[in-house]
């Protein structure tokens, strides 16, 4: 195998993983929305610290335990420090809260943006390392 060959495998596994780490999160999502609806208690959160990726709340149940998420909400994007927001929970793990009204489509753009920009930067890697892999024909020079 060719050192050509070598890269060509080693970008196509990484554009796959990427591609597929990124399905998995989307469906990881959908199974944590699912959880969600299938039990679900509402409660008023406050945030405590806000993040694209991760924002921290505190949010008191009806049987008066106060909650505080080790993990943060899902889909936090555009929350604020000292806001408070309607959460969803799964009343059987108070752990896994999310923003009322956001759900896994909010990672349906994300993940197409990071699938499509993985292939956009491999396969014109892919085509380069194939045209320059393959052998340069002899040119017969008759003069």
């Amino acid at each position: 195998m060719t050192v050509t060959e070598r890269a060509r495998r080693v970008v196509l596994v990484l554009a796959i993983g990427i591609s597929a780490l990124a399905v998995v999160l989307l469906l990881g999502a959908w199974r944590n929305d699912r959880e969600i609806g299938s039990d679900t208690g509402t409660a008023t959160a406050e945030v405590l610290s806000a993040g694209s990726l991760r924002s921290a709340i505190r949010f008191v149940t009806p049987d008066g335990t106060t909650h505080n998420p080790e993990l943060g909400v899902l889909y936090p994007t555009g929350l604020t420090t000292g806001q408070r927001i309607a959460i969803e929970y799964a009343r059987s793990d108070p752990d896994l809260v999310r923003v009322t009204g956001r759900d896994a489509r909010v990672a349906l753009i994300p993940t197409g943006s990071v699938i499509a920009v993985t292939w956009m930067i491999a396969t014109p890697v892919l085509v380069y390392l194939r045209r320059s892999g393959r052998p340069v024909a002899d040119s017969d020079d008759r003069t």
